[in-house]
């Protein structure tokens, strides 16, 4: 098999919204395939697609699009459990096709506490507590 993409993942990574995430990103191959009709690693990649599942030829033959503008993800981590983000694509000015995708887990939330725990710091205690993950407790 070959090595996990953003294109694959939903179909070979833990994901507790794993239709969604399918559907969404079918949608956003629909778009990208569309600005780029002649990628052959595109097409070798829709093609494999559509041999392993049944979804992903069902919704590409629905020819939805879709454009990420911000969003939530979620994710499943062995360690720690389910992980909620918010996310931003930037796109940058000079490659309208290439975005740097900033994620953000909301402050003090369950989220934001196992980030912390898996930086090898530990969570606060309190919300009032110093936002960063810290190692050792907080100066007084």
């Amino acid at each position: 098999m070959k090595r996990p993409s953003r294109p694959r993942w939903p179909w070979t990574g833990p994901n507790p919204a794993w239709e969604a995430a399918a559907r969404s990103t079918t949608a956003a191959l629909s778009l990208y395939a569309g600005r780029h009709p002649y990628d052959a690693r595109l097409a070798e990649l829709i093609g494999e697609l559509c041999v392993r599942d049944e979804g992903f030829r069902q919704w590409w033959a629905d020819r939805d699009v879709l454009e990420y503008t911000h969003g939530t993800k979620l994710y499943r981590h062995p360690l720690v459990g389910e992980l909620t983000f918010e996310y931003e694509p930037l796109t940058l000015p000079d490659d309208a096709g290439q975005a740097l995708c900033l994620y953000t887990a909301q402050p003090d939330s369950p989220s934001d506490h196992a980030l912390c725990l898996l930086a090898g710091g530990s969570a606060p205690a309190h919300p009032a507590e110093d936002r960063a993950c810290s190692s050792s407790p907080p100066s007084p």
